[in-house]
């Protein structure tokens, strides 16, 4: 039906509903009294007449009355009211007076049609065509102002395949009651119970205010059944129009990690990135590409994308250019190895950089071991190469990204970064640079990241490989990372090791059953096969030893650590004899430096 032919058939029902109030109102206010009388007619037309005008005003025609609720009921009501009144008006100038029981008898009739004739279409739709979608039973977890919204969306749409059958909230003054005709069965606690009693297939979780640690409680509470758990998008993209509210997302293992996001300081970040020249290496890689996007928001003068894989550069690239077409950054990419000192020296020349982040490096455990001259050329010959190019530049401040892995190195890459700290801690002593690091754990979703191989082993119906039952990791997601390394600049005085107080360390074993459950399957089809460790590998992994760290943090979950001994002139024999070695060779000299302890300087005073 078109709009013209909508608008001529509401307008062809309403004449004949206000009609048939008037005359109907006539014969029950007196039956005995002829009703075609000259002041009938003349209260037929001014009510007629009236009753477009206001129905025209409060957009009664062009409502979507399939959706209808309290608000058109009430533009029903104020249309009929005024349209009363102004009836009521004519006949007071024309007649000398107003037929009070006859309009009153005439409003009630004509609100009971009028809006009889509006909601019975959406009658028809809850009761008939609902019935013809098959619906999976839900539960939706919070009872507020959210999980209220979700159960209305999903009971007017009728092209949803999910039909709300109760609500669980942890209030009591809200149980037993009805919302919206949904009964609220009870607490957290009994949603395996309902579940199983009242045949529900999906939930979903409705609480945006909803901390990681009570979140990671109800999907445990959840993972008993074998419901699928989805979760209510982020309020920042509903409101933005990003998603709808009935988009559900699937809960991800980040959303578990039990821990509050870092925030970032705005505008000291803003101080030293906006306006300048920033160059960050190994840009076409998780971590610092995601530095990219962070630090295009802040509106650098010019974004310098610096990697060796050119088509993950491309990548980064490309999302930029369409991210930002708008703004006035300089998008500016260059395919460089940071093994290539003259190279490293040309970059910094051509573009004097304000500030570098250094996010280039191997960092792969098992491949590393294997490859343990490439950790040196990559991590610590790259990194030098970088800082000494970024000194001679004078750039302003130079930010490396590191790893929980270098405290009390086992592996070759944790080594090899441990060296790469000194190198970087060592140059801010000689440098008018502001040299520092940044120290993290595990990052979700990133290359070489544990999450994507055993998502990729329960696609293809498990067994999850784990290396020991009790080994624990601490967990950050992408964008946290990288704004820990953007924030580092920012309180950057030269020569720190920043680390993120990472919240508690997540047992790997526990990790993979989440990842089980949150796929939708059971830790029985899956499977869960110990390996035993990997070469280099260890149960625990801290972020800073004891001698190393501070009490007192210098930023919200942000601590900086104690400067530690430096041993440069072996870093350099290193370098220099490393090629002439085997790869044992390599390993051992590697780990017994990174692992040196210093001598007491009581010590160093004893003669002989």
């Amino acid at each position: 039906m078109t709009y013209r032919q909508r608008i001529s058939l509401f307008f062809i029902i309403d004449s004949i509903i206000v009609l048939t109030c008037i005359f109907y109102g006539r014969f029950l206010v007196d039956a005995t009294i002829f009703v075609f009388t000259i002041p009938l007619v003349i209260i037929s037309l001014s009510l007629l007449v009236s009753h477009h005008l206001f129905a025209y005003k409060y957009k009664l025609y062009k409502k979507a009355w399939e959706y209808a609720s309290i608000g058109e009921l009430v533009g029903i009501f104020k249309a009929i009211t005024y349209a009363i009144i102004t009836s009521s008006i004519i006949q007071l100038v024309i007649n000398q007076e107003i037929f009070f029981r006859l309009m009153v008898v005439t409003w009630m009739l004509h609100i009971l049609l009028i809006g009889g004739s509006r909601f019975c279409w959406r009658v028809f739709r809850d009761t008939y065509i609902k019935k013809t979608v098959q619906k999976k039973r839900a539960l939706i977890i919070g009872a507020g102002s959210a999980g209220t919204m979700v159960a209305r969306q999903l009971k007017n749409n009728y092209e949803s395949d999910l039909l709300p059958v109760g609500f669980i909230d942890d209030n009591v003054r809200k149980h037993n009651l009805d919302i919206l005709g949904i009964p609220v069965f009870g607490g957290v606690k009994m949603i395996e119970r309902i579940v199983k009693e009242k045949n529900i297939t999906n939930i979903i979780i409705a609480i945006p205010s909803l901390s990681k640690k009570e979140l990671n409680k109800i999907f445990q509470e959840c993972a008993k059944t074998k419901a699928k758990t989805q979760i209510l998008p982020m309020l920042e993209d509903l409101i933005t129009g990003k998603v709808s509210v009935n988009q559900f997302r699937d809960v991800q293992v980040e959303d578990l990690l039990g821990r509050y996001p870092v925030e970032l300081d705005i505008e000291s970040i803003s101080e030293y990135v906006s306006n300048k020249v920033v160059l960050v290496t190994g840009a076409g890689g998780s971590i610092g590409s995601e530095i990219c996007r962070q630090i295009a928001k802040f509106n650098p003068k010019q974004l310098v994308l610096l990697g060796h894989g050119e088509n993950s550069i491309y990548t980064i690239e490309m999302e930029l250019k369409e991210a930002y077409h708008d703004s006035s950054i300089v998008l500016t990419t260059e395919i460089a190895d940071v093994q290539d000192k003259q190279k490293m020296m040309e970059v910094m020349s051509t573009y004097q950089p304000n500030v570098v982040y250094h996010a280039a490096a191997h960092k792969h455990v098992p491949l590393m071991e294997r490859n343990p001259e490439e950790a040196i050329k990559n991590n610590i010959i790259g990194t030098k190469n970088v800082a000494e190019a970024a000194s001679w530049h004078n750039v302003d401040i130079f930010v490396m990204v590191s790893t929980d892995k270098a405290v009390n190195p086992t592996s070759v890459m944790g080594a090899s970064k441990k060296l790469a700290e000194m190198i970087v801690q060592n140059m801010d002593k000689q440098s008018k640079t502001k040299f520092v690091a940044v120290r993290f754990g595990n990052v979700l979703g990133s290359r070489g990241s544990v999450i994507p191989l055993f998502k990729r082993q329960i696609e293809k119906g498990g067994p999850v490989t784990v290396t020991h039952p009790d080994m624990v990791r601490y967990f950050m997601t992408i964008p946290e990372a990288s704004r820990l390394v953007i924030q580092a600049g920012s309180l950057a005085k030269g020569g720190e090791i920043f680390v993120l107080d990472m919240g508690d360390p997540v047992k790997i074993i526990d990790l993979v059953k989440n990842l089980i459950k949150l796929s939708g399957n059971s830790i029985d089809e899956i499977g869960i096969k110990i390996t035993g460790m990997r070469p280099g590998e260890k149960l625990f992994e801290e972020l800073l030893k004891d001698s190393e760290v501070h009490d007192q943090q210098v930023y919200p979950n942000i601590y900086v650590g104690k400067t530690a001994e430096l041993y440069i002139d072996e870093i350099e024999k290193i370098i220099s004899t490393y090629a002439s070695l085997d790869k044992n060779e390599v390993r051992d000299q590697l780990l017994m430096l990174a692992n040196k302890t210093p001598v007491p300087e009581r010590l160093l005073s004893i003669p002989g």
